[in-house]
């Protein structure tokens, strides 16, 4: 098995764990943490060269504060517990981050009632700190701000998500779980009580495993497709909406996060700033065909768009310069919900869901993942603990 520890060695074959996760992203990873850390043998099953090369790669680094969700959602209460979290876990292990805050800002009166909403939201979901301000007060606090009134969201900040997921690997391989790359996951069948997973990649191999936790982002479907067995018409469609990021050329006159009210599918497009304080833009909403695969997808971004950029940045920061917006990357985002449609829950799904023992299944895991992964994974922990209990009775 294509298997690589700490210093990229390799490692001896293993035939039989207790759980193999598939995605080395920073959900996959840090749930691979939370299940070797409670003594669990794990191996995670990555398709790329290593960890984070797919969608927790192509962020923007936020850290959500839980404004936009609604009250009594797995995406609400998740990110609120998974924030406060992550702030502590980057303060112990060393992993660069900071809170710099964020204001969510009304352009014209038209947009004050949607403010209103996601501050009412925001409350019921206990996020600390929240304050509605006027536009004096805000250009107090970002004199190139462009607004009529604005929400204040002190503990909002970014992280760096590379980082970030090098000390969750890290964590996982001490407590000796194992990460083997260029491995995708071919298909799993039930074999005595256990599951016979299959990869393939140049040096594939079988793993008899107790459950499987399926963290393959935009490849999450076709994981679960591939596990025979699992009732994948229980579990939501995913649609794929491609967001576009420009960067600034030039440093910003913003020390906070500034975001529009939000669009369609989107927060759109807010203004970022990267822990050496350079600003980028983004991310817009481009709905995707329903039946594209992964192979198909484009992550290209069309300078084309920078008009459209500018027009949406300078309603919040007028003095925006003249060809000041770079490309500069694309994501694609695994949404459970499409084009006109309310805001689908993340889903993270066992054997009480879909009725299928063994495995856990992570569908829709978009934004705010980045932020929520210490709480999904101990989301998915006690799942897998819940139907262990279940199996030994």
């Amino acid at each position: 098995m294509p298997a690589v520890g700490p210093r990229g060695g390799r490692i001896a074959r293993v035939d039989r764990v207790d759980v193999l996760v598939v995605g080395a992203g920073v959900v996959g990873l840090a749930a691979a943490r939370a299940l070797a850390e409670a003594d669990l043998e794990v191996v995670i099953a990555e398709r790329e060269p290593g960890f984070g090369r797919g969608i927790s790669s192509r962020s923007s680094e936020v850290l959500h504060a839980g404004l936009y969700y609604a009250p009594g959602s797995l995406k609400a209460r998740l990110c609120v517990a998974g924030r406060e979290r992550l702030v502590d876990y980057c303060r112990d292990r060393g992993v660069p981050h900071r809170v710099c805050g964020k204001l969510v800002v009304a352009t014209d009166d038209a947009e004050t009632a949607a403010l209103d909403a996601i501050a009412g939201r925001g409350r019921a979901n206990g996020v600390p700190g929240l304050r509605r301000i006027g536009g004096d007060e805000a250009r107090e606090m970002e004199p190139a701000l462009r607004c009529v009134a604005a929400l204040h969201s002190p503990v909002s900040g970014i992280v760096d998500s590379h980082a970030l997921m090098a000390a969750l690997l890290a964590d996982a391989e001490r407590a000796g779980a194992l990460l083997a790359v260029r491995s995708p996951f071919v298909g799993a069948r039930r074999e005595g009580g256990l599951w016979r997973a299959r990869t393939g990649g140049d040096e594939p191999f079988e793993l008899a495993c107790r459950w499987i936790v399926d963290a393959a982002g935009l490849g999450a479907p076709a994981v679960a497709r591939s596990i025979e067995g699992l009732p994948t018409a229980m579990l939501p469609a995913q649609r794929l909406a491609k967001g576009h990021y420009f960067s600034l050329a030039g440093r910003a006159p913003f020390s906070r996060l500034i975001y529009p009210t939000p669009v369609d599918g989107g927060l759109g497009v807010h203004l970022t700033l990267d822990l050496g304080g350079q600003a980028r833009f983004g991310p817009d909403v481009e709905w995707l065909p329903p039946d594209l695969g992964e192979a198909a997808l484009d992550y290209t971004v069309d300078v084309a768009r920078r008009a459209a950029f500018e027009s949406a940045v300078r309603r919040y920061w007028p003095a925006l310069p003249d060809g000041a917006l770079q490309p500069a990357y694309a994501g694609v985002r695994p949404k459970l919900s499409g084009p006109g449609e309310p805001t689908a829950d993340f889903v993270v799904a066992g054997p009480d869901r879909h009725g299928c023992d063994g495995v856990v299944a992570c569908l829709g895991i978009e934004s705010p993942g980045l932020t929520a992964c210490l709480a999904i994974a101990d989301e998915v922990l006690a799942l897998v603990h819940a139907g262990t209990a279940c199996a030994a009775r």
